[in-house]
Order: C-alpha cells, then sequence, then structure tokens
C-alpha cells in the first residue's frame, strides 16, 4: 500500500465555507482513497456529524456562523472522532484554544496535499488502526518506551529519566504525532494547579531532549509547534 493511500475506506467530513479549498481538500481526499462529507457552516457540519458519523473531521476555524472553537467543544460533548483543523498563519491564539478544546491537531493555511494526509493517517491510525497508545511498548523511530518497565532506549542504549521527564515523555507518546499545548502538558504531568507556568514544560523538554536527541538543538524526535506546543515524530 502506497504512502498516500488510506489504510481502509474511511469516511471524513470537511467543514469549510470556501469553495476552492473545500474542492481542494475533497480531490486530496477522495485520490488518497478517503469518502468525503462537506458542509459549509458549522451548524450543517455539526447536524452531518451527529447524523452520518464519519471516522474523522477537517474543521476550519473561520465559518459564517460560528468559529471552529465552538464547534470543537459541541463535538467533543458527545464523540471522541479526531477533528483536524483548517487554520490561517498567525492564529496561534486560536489553534492553542482549539487544541484545548478538544481537536486533535491541524493544519496551516496554506498546505501542501502532502501534509494534510500525513495528518490524517496519522489521527486515523490512532482511532481506526491501532491502539498504540495502550501498548507497553511505544516505538518512535529509535525511542521506544517500555511502559511495563519504565524503561526508555534510544538506538538500544538505555537512558535514564527524571520521573517528571518520564512522564512527560509518556504524555506524549500516548498520542504520537499530536501537538499537545503547553497548557495540556501541565494538565497531564503537573496538575491542575500549574496550568500557567509554561517554564516547566520548557525546561523539561529542553532536558528531555539533551537526553534523547543526538543534536539537542536540532530535534528529530520531540518537535515544537511555536506558539502552540509539543508533538512527537510521526509513528
Amino acid at each position: 500500500m502506497s504512502p498516500g493511500t488510506a489504510p481502509i475506506a474511511a469516511t471524513i467530513l470537511v467543514i469549510e465555507d470556501e469553495r476552492a479549498i473545500q474542492r481542494f481538500v475533497r480531490a486530496a481526499l477522495e485520490g488518497a482513497g478517503y469518502r468525503v462529507l462537506e458542509a459549509a457552516t458549522g451548524a450543517d457540519g455539526l447536524r452531518e456529524a451527529a447524523t452520518r458519523q464519519p471516522d474523522l473531521v477537517v474543521l476550519d476555524l473561520g465559518l459564517p456562523d460560528m468559529d471552529g472553537i465552538e464547534v470543537t467543544q459541541r463535538l467533543r460533548e458527545w464523540t471522541t472522532m479526531p477533528i483536524i483543523v483548517l487554520s490561517a498563519r498567525g492564529q496561534e491564539r486560536d489553534k492553542v484554544a482549539v487544541l484545548d478544546a478538544g481537536a486533535d491537531d491541524y493544519v496551516t493555511k496554506p498546505f501542501a496535499v502532502g501534509e494534510l494526509l500525513a495528518r490524517v493517517r496519522v489521527a486515523l491510525r490512532r482511532t481506526l488502526g491501532g491502539g498504540q497508545p495502550e501498548a507497553a511498548t511505544v516505538e518512535l523511530g529509535p525511542l521506544v518506551i517500555d511502559r511495563a518497565r519504565r524503561r526508555v532506549e534510544v538506538d538500544g542504549r538505555e537512558v535514564r529519566l527524571t520521573p517528571t521527564e518520564y512522564r512527560l515523555l509518556v504524555t506524549l507518546a500516548e498520542h504520537p504525532g499530536r501537538v499537545l499545548t503547553h497548557a495540556q502538558l501541565l494538565r497531564a504531568v503537573w496538575g491542575p494547579g500549574h496550568a500557567e507556568a509554561h517554564h516547566y514544560v520548557r525546561v523539561y523538554m529542553a532536558q528531555l531532549r539533551g537526553k534523547l536527541e543526538a543534536d539537542p538543538s536540532r530535534p528529530t524526535l520531540l518537535l515544537s509547534e511555536p506558539g502552540v506546543g509539543y508533538r512527537t515524530r510521526d509513528p
């Protein structure tokens, strides 16, 4: 199976009001073997999601009747289906807000077909293909996390981590390829009382990279999303 081909005939709902982008996204997804549903407003998208039960939603932030953050919040009231947001450049606050609201990922406009399809494959792999978050061992390229033994290896070499470093790494690895915001990481690793202590994440990410990356200044395992948060490399 080629990298751009859907592993199964998944159904994807595209909620986008710009016709040119809607056509572009439809052509890309159908070309990769996915079934595509479309909606041009948030209200229509919510209706389609409820009645047609797609496997994934591609959602524009700027809809004519409501913003993507509200659509995400309303979807998350009843479903865990992956949501990939399409966002314009320079909207880091909106990206953070929609990820914190429950979106799984985002693609920045303008975007290439390959980028969109890669994000779709990663999201569907988590929900349809695989159970990697529940696996005892997580492998991300040369990085191997054995959660049963709390052991971390890079290229077969054991790496000693502090308890906080380990919790941060596992939190990221449980969502391979997915962007997690600073606030999401702080809540998961340090607890809700530290939601504004963004420097905690920066300090511990620097420590993790120093131990796990071949060149910490050019990371390939633990990647930054400027102004938003962090993600692991794709599985």
